[in-house]
C-alpha cells in the first residue's frame, strides 16, 4: 500500500509528459502530411520550386509554432500570457514589414510572375519607360524572389551584361515580350 501514494504523486507529471509527446508527434505528422500534399500539388501542377520552398517553410513554422504554444500551455503558461506575447510579436513584425515594404513588394510580385506568367525564362522582354524612350531590354535568364535577371543584348564579340530588374518594376511599367525560341506559340 505504500507504493500507491507514490504512483498518485507521479501520475500527473507522467500524464502531462505523455500529452506533450503526443502534441509533438501530432504536429510532426501534420507537418509531414502538409509537405506530402504540397509535393503532390507540385507534381500535378507547374508550381515553381522558388514558390514551393517558402510556402512549405511557412506552413512548417506555423504548425510547429502552434505545437509549441500548446506545449507551453500544458506546462502551465497561461493562454493570456501566450496571447499577449504573440500579439506583441505580431505588432513588432508589422512595423518591421512596413519598414521593408519594397522587399515585400518584390516578393509579392515574384509570386505574381510565377503564377500569372507575364513572361518566362528565355523570353526577350523590354520594360518600357515611356513611349518615346527605349527601356531596359534583355533575355530572361533567371527569376528569383527579388529580381529578374536579364541578359543584355549587345553587339557580337562583346560580353553580355547582366541586368537585375526588381520584380515590382514589371508591374509598374508596361513591358514588351517576345517569346523565347524554345517555347510553343500558345504560351
Amino acid at each position: 500500500m505504500s507504493e500507491f501514494p507514490l504512483l498518485i504523486a507521479w501520475s500527473d507529471p507522467l500524464l502531462r509528459g505523455l500529452q506533450i509527446i503526443l502534441i509533438l508527434l501530432l504536429a510532426w505528422g501534420l507537418q509531414r502530411m502538409v509537405a506530402r500534399c504540397l509535393n503532390g500539388l507540385a507534381q500535378r501542377y507547374p508550381i515553381p520550386h522558388e514558390l514551393l520552398l517558402p510556402l512549405r517553410g511557412g506552413l512548417r513554422w506555423l504548425i510547429m509554432g502552434s505545437a509549441l504554444m500548446m506545449v507551453l500551455e500544458r506546462l502551465g503558461v497561461s493562454a493570456e500570457v501566450l496571447w499577449t506575447a504573440l500579439t506583441g510579436f505580431v505588432a513588432v513584425a508589422a512595423v518591421a514589414f512596413f519598414a521593408i515594404w519594397s522587399v515585400l513588394s518584390n516578393l509579392f510580385c515574384a509570386v505574381l510572375i510565377f503564377t500569372v506568367g507575364p513572361f518566362r525564362l528565355g523570353d526577350l522582354v523590354e520594360v518600357i519607360d515611356s513611349a518615346d524612350k527605349p527601356g531596359v531590354k534583355g533575355r530572361v535568364i533567371a527569376i528569383n524572389l527579388l529580381y529578374t535577371t536579364l541578359e543584355d543584348q549587345v553587339e557580337e564579340g562583346q560580353p553580355a551584361a547582366l541586368l537585375q530588374v526588381p520584380n515590382s518594376l514589371f508591374f509598374q511599367k508596361a513591358i514588351r515580350r517576345w517569346r523565347g525560341p524554345n517555347l510553343p506559340a500558345g504560351q
